[in-house]
Protein backbone atom coordinates (compact mmCIF):
# COMPACT_ATOMS: atom_id res chain seq x y z
CA UNK A 1 0.00 0.00 0.00
CA UNK A 2 2.73 2.37 0.74
CA UNK A 3 4.55 1.95 -2.50
CA UNK A 4 1.13 2.68 -4.63
CA UNK A 5 0.61 5.59 -2.47
CA UNK A 6 3.92 7.03 -3.48
CA UNK A 7 3.79 6.04 -7.31
CA UNK A 8 0.32 7.98 -6.58
CA UNK A 9 1.87 11.27 -5.01
CA UNK A 10 5.02 10.91 -8.23
CA UNK A 11 2.34 10.62 -10.72
CA UNK A 12 0.65 13.83 -9.05
CA UNK A 13 3.85 15.84 -8.85
CA UNK A 14 5.01 15.34 -12.41
CA UNK A 15 1.25 16.39 -13.57
CA UNK A 16 1.42 19.46 -11.78
CA UNK A 17 4.67 20.13 -13.33
CA UNK A 18 3.18 19.34 -16.64
CA UNK A 19 0.00 21.61 -16.12
CA UNK A 20 2.89 24.56 -14.68
CA UNK A 21 4.91 23.97 -18.00
CA UNK A 22 1.50 24.30 -19.47
CA UNK A 23 0.68 27.71 -18.41
CA UNK A 24 3.69 29.11 -18.56
CA UNK A 25 4.42 27.77 -22.49
CA UNK A 26 0.44 29.26 -22.65
CA UNK A 27 1.51 32.52 -20.85
CA UNK A 28 4.53 32.95 -23.58
CA UNK A 29 2.49 32.34 -26.33
CA UNK A 30 -0.41 34.89 -25.59
CA UNK A 31 2.26 37.33 -24.20
CA UNK A 32 2.64 39.67 -27.85
CA UNK A 33 -1.04 39.51 -27.77
CA UNK A 34 -1.77 40.63 -24.22
CA UNK A 35 1.25 43.21 -24.82
CA UNK A 36 -0.46 44.98 -27.50
CA UNK A 37 -4.00 44.70 -26.33
CA UNK A 38 -2.64 46.30 -22.91
CA UNK A 39 -0.60 48.54 -25.31
CA UNK A 40 -3.42 49.79 -26.86
CA UNK A 41 -4.98 50.41 -24.40
CA UNK A 42 -2.61 53.06 -22.98
CA UNK A 43 -1.71 54.77 -26.27
CA UNK A 44 -6.63 55.11 -25.83
CA UNK A 45 -5.95 56.25 -22.54
CA UNK A 46 -3.41 58.84 -23.15
CA UNK A 47 -4.96 59.81 -26.57
CA UNK A 48 -8.53 60.33 -24.59
CA UNK A 49 -6.68 62.20 -21.59
CA UNK A 50 -4.99 64.67 -24.24
CA UNK A 51 -8.68 65.15 -26.04
CA UNK A 52 -9.92 65.46 -22.68
CA UNK A 53 -7.77 68.19 -21.81
CA UNK A 54 -8.43 69.98 -24.18
CA UNK A 55 -12.07 69.66 -24.15
CA UNK A 56 -11.61 71.05 -20.30
CA UNK A 57 -10.04 73.88 -21.21
CA UNK A 58 -12.66 74.79 -24.14
CA UNK A 59 -15.39 74.24 -21.35
CA UNK A 60 -13.49 76.29 -18.62
CA UNK A 61 -12.78 79.30 -21.34
CA UNK A 62 -16.51 78.92 -22.59
CA UNK A 63 -17.49 79.66 -18.84
CA UNK A 64 -15.59 82.36 -18.19
CA UNK A 65 -16.39 84.14 -21.00
CA UNK A 66 -20.26 83.75 -19.82
CA UNK A 67 -19.77 84.84 -16.60
CA UNK A 68 -17.42 87.90 -17.95
CA UNK A 69 -20.39 89.03 -20.48
CA UNK A 70 -22.22 88.64 -17.35
CA UNK A 71 -20.76 91.08 -15.30
CA UNK A 72 -19.88 88.56 -12.85
CA UNK A 73 -17.62 88.85 -9.82
CA UNK A 74 -14.31 87.94 -10.24
CA UNK A 75 -13.77 85.84 -6.50
CA UNK A 76 -16.91 83.82 -8.17
CA UNK A 77 -15.62 83.36 -11.49
CA UNK A 78 -12.20 82.16 -10.16
CA UNK A 79 -13.99 79.84 -7.83
CA UNK A 80 -16.41 78.14 -10.49
CA UNK A 81 -13.41 77.99 -12.71
CA UNK A 82 -11.30 75.86 -9.99
CA UNK A 83 -14.42 73.91 -9.26
CA UNK A 84 -15.19 73.17 -12.92
CA UNK A 85 -11.53 72.17 -13.26
CA UNK A 86 -11.24 69.55 -10.05
CA UNK A 87 -14.84 67.88 -11.22
CA UNK A 88 -13.35 67.37 -14.92
CA UNK A 89 -10.63 65.98 -14.14
CA UNK A 90 -12.06 63.79 -12.04
CA UNK A 91 -14.50 62.26 -14.10
CA UNK A 92 -11.90 62.09 -16.67
CA UNK A 93 -9.49 59.56 -14.71
CA UNK A 94 -12.12 58.10 -13.31
CA UNK A 95 -13.69 57.16 -16.88
CA UNK A 96 -9.77 56.04 -17.72
CA UNK A 97 -9.51 53.94 -14.87
CA UNK A 98 -13.37 52.63 -16.31
CA UNK A 99 -11.30 51.13 -19.41
CA UNK A 100 -8.70 49.59 -17.78
CA UNK A 101 -11.04 47.08 -15.80
CA UNK A 102 -12.56 49.30 -12.68
CA UNK A 103 -15.40 48.39 -11.79
CA UNK A 104 -17.42 51.67 -11.51
CA UNK A 105 -20.48 49.86 -9.64
CA UNK A 106 -17.92 48.44 -7.23
CA UNK A 107 -16.03 51.95 -6.76
CA UNK A 108 -19.40 53.35 -5.83
CA UNK A 109 -20.28 51.36 -3.10
CA UNK A 110 -16.96 50.89 -1.76
CA UNK A 111 -16.86 54.93 -1.77
CA UNK A 112 -20.16 54.53 0.41
CA UNK A 113 -19.10 52.03 2.69
CA UNK A 114 -15.84 54.40 3.21
CA UNK A 115 -17.34 57.43 3.19
CA UNK A 116 -17.27 58.42 7.30
CA UNK A 117 -13.68 57.78 6.95
CA UNK A 118 -12.98 60.06 3.88
CA UNK A 119 -15.02 62.78 5.18
CA UNK A 120 -13.14 62.36 8.65
CA UNK A 121 -9.81 62.55 6.46
CA UNK A 122 -10.66 65.15 4.47
CA UNK A 123 -13.05 67.28 6.77
CA UNK A 124 -10.25 70.20 6.78
CA UNK A 125 -10.90 70.87 2.89
CA UNK A 126 -14.65 70.52 3.48
CA UNK A 127 -14.68 73.04 5.75
CA UNK A 128 -12.04 74.74 3.28
CA UNK A 129 -14.88 74.28 0.85
CA UNK A 130 -17.42 75.55 2.35
CA UNK A 131 -15.55 78.40 3.85
CA UNK A 132 -15.12 79.31 -0.51
CA UNK A 133 -18.61 78.90 -1.00
CA UNK A 134 -19.92 81.08 2.28
CA UNK A 135 -17.26 84.06 1.15
CA UNK A 136 -19.18 84.12 -2.17
CA UNK A 137 -22.28 84.44 -1.21
CA UNK A 138 -21.82 86.99 2.08
CA UNK A 139 -18.98 88.76 0.07
CA UNK A 140 -17.39 90.07 2.98
CA UNK A 141 -14.81 90.96 0.49
CA UNK A 142 -13.73 90.53 -3.29
CA UNK A 143 -11.12 90.30 -5.43
CA UNK A 144 -9.22 93.86 -5.55
CA UNK A 145 -10.02 94.90 -2.04
CA UNK A 146 -7.30 95.32 0.66
CA UNK A 147 -8.12 93.09 3.92
CA UNK A 148 -6.63 92.48 7.08
CA UNK A 149 -7.09 88.70 8.28
CA UNK A 150 -7.32 85.66 10.29
CA UNK A 151 -6.10 85.48 14.16
CA UNK A 152 -2.27 86.36 13.40
CA UNK A 153 -3.29 89.86 11.14
CA UNK A 154 -2.22 88.81 7.69
CA UNK A 155 -3.05 91.75 5.58
CA UNK A 156 -3.15 92.58 1.94
CA UNK A 157 -4.58 93.21 -1.45
CA UNK A 158 -7.00 89.50 -2.58
CA UNK A 159 -5.60 88.59 -5.92
CA UNK A 160 -7.69 84.85 -5.87
CA UNK A 161 -10.49 83.02 -4.33
CA UNK A 162 -9.71 79.66 -5.30
CA UNK A 163 -11.80 76.30 -4.27
CA UNK A 164 -10.14 76.04 -0.89
CA UNK A 165 -7.55 79.14 -0.74
CA UNK A 166 -7.38 82.73 -0.82
CA UNK A 167 -4.45 84.69 -2.28
CA UNK A 168 -3.37 87.44 -0.58
CA UNK A 169 -0.63 90.00 -2.12
CA UNK A 170 0.95 91.78 1.06
CA UNK A 171 2.39 95.38 0.29
CA UNK A 172 6.22 94.39 -0.13
CA UNK A 173 5.10 91.96 -2.99
CA UNK A 174 4.60 88.71 -0.80
CA UNK A 175 1.91 86.10 -1.54
CA UNK A 176 -0.09 85.03 1.72
CA UNK A 177 -2.38 81.82 1.06
CA UNK A 178 -5.63 81.65 3.81
CA UNK A 179 -7.48 78.71 4.04
CA UNK A 180 -11.18 79.84 3.51
CA UNK A 181 -12.10 78.09 6.38
CA UNK A 182 -10.35 80.16 8.60
CA UNK A 183 -11.50 83.06 6.57
CA UNK A 184 -14.99 82.28 6.75
CA UNK A 185 -14.81 81.75 10.98
CA UNK A 186 -12.44 84.99 11.43
CA UNK A 187 -12.65 88.78 12.19
CA UNK A 188 -12.24 90.21 8.36
CA UNK A 189 -11.70 93.92 8.08
CA UNK A 190 -12.12 95.10 5.10
CA UNK A 191 -10.34 98.52 4.01
CA UNK A 192 -11.46 98.89 0.70
CA UNK A 193 -15.01 98.38 0.73
CA UNK A 194 -16.33 102.10 0.91
CA UNK A 195 -13.66 103.43 -1.58
CA UNK A 196 -11.30 106.28 1.48
CA UNK A 197 -9.59 105.08 4.06
CA UNK A 198 -8.25 107.56 6.77
CA UNK A 199 -4.68 108.32 7.27
CA UNK A 200 -3.47 109.63 10.78
CA UNK A 201 0.18 110.24 11.49
CA UNK A 202 1.60 111.29 14.63
CA UNK A 203 4.25 113.68 14.97
CA UNK A 204 5.83 114.91 18.33
CA UNK A 205 6.99 119.00 19.30
CA UNK A 206 8.52 120.18 21.99
CA UNK A 207 6.46 121.92 24.61
CA UNK A 208 7.91 125.03 24.05
CA UNK A 209 6.21 125.23 20.37
CA UNK A 210 3.59 127.31 19.51
CA UNK A 211 0.74 124.93 18.90
CA UNK A 212 -1.31 127.05 16.54
CA UNK A 213 1.86 127.84 14.50
CA UNK A 214 2.43 124.07 13.77
CA UNK A 215 -0.98 123.28 13.23
CA UNK A 216 -0.46 125.94 10.48
CA UNK A 217 2.46 124.38 9.08
CA UNK A 218 0.60 120.53 9.26
CA UNK A 219 -2.60 121.96 7.64
CA UNK A 220 -0.89 123.68 4.37
CA UNK A 221 0.89 120.34 4.30
CA UNK A 222 -2.23 118.23 3.62
CA UNK A 223 -3.47 121.23 1.49
CA UNK A 224 -0.73 121.19 -0.98
CA UNK A 225 -0.75 117.10 -1.01
CA UNK A 226 -2.84 116.45 -4.21
CA UNK A 227 -3.55 113.21 -3.30
CA UNK A 228 -5.48 114.33 -0.31
CA UNK A 229 -9.25 114.45 -0.48
CA UNK A 230 -9.90 118.18 -0.09
CA UNK A 231 -14.05 117.45 0.48
CA UNK A 232 -12.93 115.65 3.79
CA UNK A 233 -11.61 116.62 6.84
CA UNK A 234 -8.45 117.53 7.25
CA UNK A 235 -7.28 118.21 10.86
CA UNK A 236 -4.24 119.03 13.30
CA UNK A 237 -5.15 117.69 16.94
CA UNK A 238 -3.49 117.37 19.98
CA UNK A 239 -2.91 113.32 20.61
CA UNK A 240 -0.93 113.22 24.17
CA UNK A 241 1.19 115.48 26.42
CA UNK A 242 3.44 113.01 26.19
CA UNK A 243 7.20 112.76 28.34
CA UNK A 244 9.48 114.61 26.17
CA UNK A 245 7.03 116.68 23.61
CA UNK A 246 3.21 117.71 22.84
CA UNK A 247 2.25 114.58 20.85
CA UNK A 248 -0.19 115.49 17.30
CA UNK A 249 -2.14 113.62 15.29
CA UNK A 250 -2.03 114.98 11.60
CA UNK A 251 -6.14 113.19 10.01
CA UNK A 252 -6.91 113.48 6.32
CA UNK A 253 -8.14 110.99 3.77
CA UNK A 254 -6.56 109.74 0.64
CA UNK A 255 -8.47 107.16 -1.99
CA UNK A 256 -7.56 103.47 -1.71
CA UNK A 257 -5.59 103.46 -4.70
CA UNK A 258 -3.29 106.59 -3.10
CA UNK A 259 -3.63 105.11 0.34
CA UNK A 260 0.27 104.32 0.58
CA UNK A 261 1.88 106.52 -1.14
CA UNK A 262 -0.13 109.77 0.28
CA UNK A 263 0.72 108.34 3.58
CA UNK A 264 4.65 108.16 2.94
CA UNK A 265 5.06 111.26 1.00
CA UNK A 266 2.80 113.30 3.75
CA UNK A 267 5.45 111.51 6.73
CA UNK A 268 8.66 112.79 4.68
CA UNK A 269 6.97 116.40 3.71
CA UNK A 270 5.66 116.84 7.65
CA UNK A 271 9.37 116.72 8.75
CA UNK A 272 10.75 118.65 6.10
CA UNK A 273 8.10 121.49 6.65
CA UNK A 274 8.76 121.39 10.47
CA UNK A 275 12.32 121.90 9.84
CA UNK A 276 11.71 124.58 7.59
CA UNK A 277 9.38 126.41 10.08
CA UNK A 278 12.16 125.84 12.72
CA UNK A 279 9.51 123.89 14.61
CA UNK A 280 12.00 120.88 16.47
CA UNK A 281 11.05 117.27 16.81
CA UNK A 282 12.08 116.22 20.13
CA UNK A 283 13.18 112.92 21.12
CA UNK A 284 13.72 110.93 24.10
CA UNK A 285 16.27 112.59 26.59
CA UNK A 286 17.22 111.23 30.23
CA UNK A 287 18.86 113.77 32.63
CA UNK A 288 20.65 112.87 34.95
CA UNK A 289 21.55 114.75 38.09
CA UNK A 290 24.35 113.63 41.01
CA UNK A 291 23.81 114.37 44.39
CA UNK A 292 27.47 114.82 45.96
CA UNK A 293 25.98 113.34 49.46
CA UNK A 294 24.71 110.02 48.51
CA UNK A 295 26.23 107.43 50.15
CA UNK A 296 29.47 106.01 48.46
CA UNK A 297 30.28 109.56 47.18
CA UNK A 298 32.35 111.77 48.63
CA UNK A 299 31.17 115.71 48.12
CA UNK A 300 33.99 118.11 46.73
CA UNK A 301 36.91 118.93 49.87
CA UNK A 302 38.76 122.19 49.70
CA UNK A 303 42.23 121.10 48.70
CA UNK A 304 44.94 121.56 50.96
CA UNK A 305 47.96 123.93 50.38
Amino acid sequence: MNGMEGQITEIEEIASEEINVGLIESYIQKFPENALRFGIKVVMALAVFIIGMEVIRLVRRLVRRSLKKGNADIGVAQFLDSFIKVLMYTVLLFMIATEFGLDATGVAALLGSAGVAIGLAVQGSLSNFAGGVLILLVRPFRVGDYIKADNEGHEGTVKEIQLFYTHLATPDNHVVIIPNGTLANSCIINMSSLGERKIDIFVSVSYDTDIQAARDVLVSVLQDDPAVLKEREQRVLVQELADSGVKLCVRCWAANADYWECRWRLTEQIKNALDNAGISIPYPQLDVHVDGHIQGIAPDLPEKN
